[in-house]
């Protein structure tokens, strides 16, 4: 599958143009362009992407990713370490969260 038809999946299976979120729902950093093996977590932390390495996935889907209102927009420290490690693996990184929150059979 391809990246953006993944996206375009995900956006309508979870209805995301109906919420006002706190955080960019979608796509947060590219990856390869073709999607063969997804790992899935709450959140993109540093065990969740190392897993994702070890199992050669494409993507990674969460519930809390990177990018929040009000936080600061810097990439340094932690998110700069973690989003390297997505970029040097060419792993897309996907977050969904208030469409998980409120989806009746996958939040």
């Amino acid at each position: 599958m391809l990246r953006n038809e993944l996206e375009n999946y995900l956006h309508q299976l979870l209805d995301t143009a109906r919420f006002q979120d706190y955080c960019p729902n979608g796509l947060q950093v590219e990856g390869r362009d073709r999607i063969e093996k997804i790992i899935t977590g709450v959140t993109a932390s540093l065990e969740l992407l190392k897993a994702a390495i070890t199992h050669e996935a494409d993507a990674v889907i969460v519930h809390h990713g990177y990018f929040w209102r009000g936080e600061n927009p810097c990439i340094t420290g932690m998110k700069h370490r973690r989003i390297a490690l997505l970029m040097q693996h060419r792993i897309n990184l996907f977050a969904y969260h208030l469409p998980l929150d409120f989806h009746p059979e996958l939040g």
